[in-house]
């Protein structure tokens, strides 16, 4: 049987949603906080992506995408479909997860190989096991950090990969924003993406922005207070969309520490067949959702053949 750990309260990782008290007047005040959205390029996915979409787990989302600097807009970069989870992206995550056996807010401090099985060292359940396989779904350097005492051949490729970080800007306006489009694409601004989520299929009716600030600025501004960032990116906001600024209800903010692979490996997965341990990710293969869908995907399809 499977199992999986997670040290998260829900599976998903950065296909998240997060909710803040909406008071009276709203029953759902929700922001899609980490991925945004996600695209559909490979066969396999879209063979996947079939029955969520019937099953209303996921949705098309036609909102109208610009690029945007200092108040000027123009059309959208790479225009195409896209896809959510309903009524937040944690859903696509949530359906993934039907059925399994998942260890939730449970972090796994230690593997221990004794003779051919794998045996690991869990926070509050204590020594979990045995496996006949492990796969490390982690950032690669957390993954790294955990395998650092296994003999694994593919731990110097991880050791390569560096992943950025984001700060997310979660705000709860008061009134909608003057602006006739649903997100954008920033320029010339520590923000690179902002997006109204009540514009996504499924959302309550809340004026709800997400807001990423660019990785740059999101490492320079790394160790900065919550309170410092909801300032700073609020103004940029502001100044990105030529406004005064507006009254807000709620905020709240997000560091994601590992947020963007600059330059994800060229191969899917890592794989030692000898010691029956992989690892995986978005920093495998290609970023985005679908990267990491593709890579646990060809993974488990060559580790249920063996």
């Amino acid at each position: 049987m499977v199992q999986l750990f997670d040290k998260g309260r829900r599976p998903g990782g950065r296909v998240a949603t997060r909710r803040l008290d909406g008071g009276l007047e709203f029953d759902r005040v929700e922001f899609d906080h980490g991925a945004q959205y996600f695209t559909v390029r490979h066969a396999e996915f879209e063979e996947w992506l079939r029955p969520s979409l019937e099953r209303g787990q996921v949705a098309e989302w036609t909102g109208r995408l610009v690029s945007l600097s200092n108040g000027r807009t123009s059309p959208e970069p790479s225009p195409g479909r896209r896809y959510v989870g309903v009524p937040g992206m944690s859903a696509v995550a949530g359906g993934l997860a039907e059925g399994l056996s998942i260890h939730l807010s449970e972090r796994v401090t230690r593997l221990e190989r004794r003779g051919t099985e794998w045996w690991l060292q869990a926070e509050s359940t204590g020594l979990c096991g045995p496996y006949q396989q492990v796969v490390c779904a982690l950032p690669a350097p957390q993954g790294r950090e955990l395998l650092r005492d296994q003999p694994a051949q593919f731990l110097s490729e991880m050791a390569g990969v560096a992943l950025s970080p984001c700060w997310a800007l979660l705000l709860h306006f008061a009134e909608a924003l003057p602006v006739d489009f649903e997100g954008a694409f920033v320029a010339d601004s520590p923000l690179r993406w902002i997006a109204n989520n009540r514009s996504k299929p499924g959302r309550s009716s809340a004026e709800c922005w997400v807001l990423h600030a660019s990785p740059e600025w999101s490492q320079a501004a790394f160790d900065e207070t919550p309170a410092t960032i909801d300032t700073w990116l609020r103004e940029a906001l502001w100044q990105a969309l030529d406004i005064k600024p507006r009254e807000v209800r709620g905020t709240s903010s997000q560091r994601w520490k590992f947020a963007i692979p600059p330059a994800p490996l060229s191969s899917r997965y890592l794989h030692d067949a000898g010691l029956r341990l992989s690892a995986c990710g978005d920093w495998c293969g290609g970023p985005r959702v679908e990267g990491a869908f593709l890579s646990g995907w060809e993974l488990g399809r060559l580790l249920s053949q063996t």
